[in-house]
């Protein structure tokens, strides 16, 4: 099948109805990609039947081979099954675009509160309650990936070894390493399976020209935007899975490396975002806009704007290129084997992040127990996240 057979979408279906529907997903999405995907399986699936569950499934399983926002390519990945890349760029545009705008306001909060005199301990609550988030998913992403003693060896090594070196290049080192790992010891044959493709190169190149251009605009300008623009975009193709996965690769640098923020003001961005719905890759919109302050309102919106287009970017680019040789690519064993050790390093990154950013925030009993009612509230799955988030915001008003 052709890139320009695949663009027509189903016949019935109008494009203002199917975004229609993706902006309802945006709105009723909370908690990361496995949320995510519950809401896709009931609006896209369901009740819209614009695919069947099992190819709700296998696009899934696509998005979770590819680096990037999962969520977030997946829904895309559906407009391109039914648009072609026009309908999957609006796909992004409105699953995105509604939380990236509030999280570009919020990146102006600590400037709202000082120049109103409110002391910023209103906020104390929220870097607490974010931990307990993140303790929470590693636990969960943990029982998903550990199937066996070498995922188990390399989700323990990978937390080590990010605890130990805390620099952005061991991310991708250590990610592209378990994926090979995986590879070698499962010992099974033809699992490099030939097969023939006919992929839409140009976004490829696309994809690639950006991530090496990036980086040689970053060595020769010091300019802010730029530095921002790389980075993201370098988070965007280094992380595989939701927001969770994104946490430590993102704060490692941002906070300890460049210094942009202080982890007080990472963990507040973070905690905030767990309360809207949409992508939780939206924080970047936050830590962008927190990177650029210092200057006028409008340089501090282009941060903002650098970080929500650099880390989505990537993505965008690898649906428009995976997508249309999914069929024939998804033949290749060799990838869904690489992935169990991938989502086992990320789990352990998840992890390890969790131990760093609850050192950072202080093991006060105050921040224990916040952290410890966020993780049991979120177990008991009966008080919803944007409950816990504004509980955390008037905790710290009230105390």
């Amino acid at each position: 099948m052709t890139t320009d057979a695949m663009e027509t979408h189903t016949p019935g279906v109008g494009w203002p109805a199917f975004l229609r529907d993706v902006l309802i997903c945006s709105l009723g999405a909370y908690g990361g990609p496995e949320a995510h995907m519950s809401v896709f399986l009931d609006q896209m699936a369901v009740k819209r039947k614009y695919l069947t569950e099992h190819d709700l499934v296998e696009l899934i399983a696509l998005c979770s081979i590819l680096p990037g926002p999962t969520s977030t390519q997946t829904i895309v990945a559906i407009g391109y099954r039914m648009g072609g890349p026009r309908l999957a760029f609006l796909t992004m545009l409105v699953w995105a675009l509604p939380v990236l705008v509030v999280m570009t306001i919020l990146s102006f909060l600590y400037q709202f509160l000082a120049a109103r005199e409110i002391p910023l301990e209103v906020l104390r609550f929220i870097g607490p309650m974010a931990v307990g988030f993140i303790i929470l998913a590693a636990y969960r992403i943990g029982r998903k990936v550990v199937v066996d003693w070498t995922t188990g060896v390399l989700m323990a090594a990978s937390a080590v070894i990010t605890y130990v070196i805390r620099a952005p290049w061991i991310f991708p080192v250590i990610l592209v390493a378990g994926g090979a790992v995986t590879i070698i010891l499962s010992r099974e044959q033809n699992i490099w399976k030939k097969v023939p493709l006919n992929p839409p190169w140009r976004y490829l190149v696309a994809f690639t020209a950006l991530a090496l251009g990036g980086v040689v605009a970053a060595a020769l300008f010091q300019e802010r935007i730029v530095q921002l623009t790389e980075s993201f975009y370098r988070y965007g193709y280094l992380v595989f899975g939701g927001g969770q996965v994104v946490v430590p690769v993102m704060h490692s640098e941002l906070v300890y490396i460049r210094q942009y923020m202080t982890n007080q003001e990472f963990l507040t961005g973070y905690g905030l975002v767990q309360g809207l719905p949409g992508p939780m890759f939206s924080f970047a919109a936050y830590a962008g806009g927190m990177a650029a302050r210092g200057g006028a309102v409008a340089y501090q919106v282009a941060g903002a704007i650098a970080g929500g287009v650099g880390i989505f970017l990537p993505g965008l680019l690898l649906i428009y290129f995976v997508y249309p040789i999914w069929e024939t690519l998804k033949q290749i064993r060799a990838i869904r084997i690489a992935l169990r050790g991938i989502g086992a390093v990320a789990g352990g990154m998840i992890a390890i992040a969790a131990v760093i950013l609850s050192q950072s925030s202080g093991f006060g009993i105050a921040n224990i127990i916040v952290t410890v009612l966020t993780v049991t509230l979120l177990a008991s799955r009966k008080v919803p996240a944007p409950v816990i988030v504004v509980a955390a915001l008037a905790a710290g008003f009230l105390g």
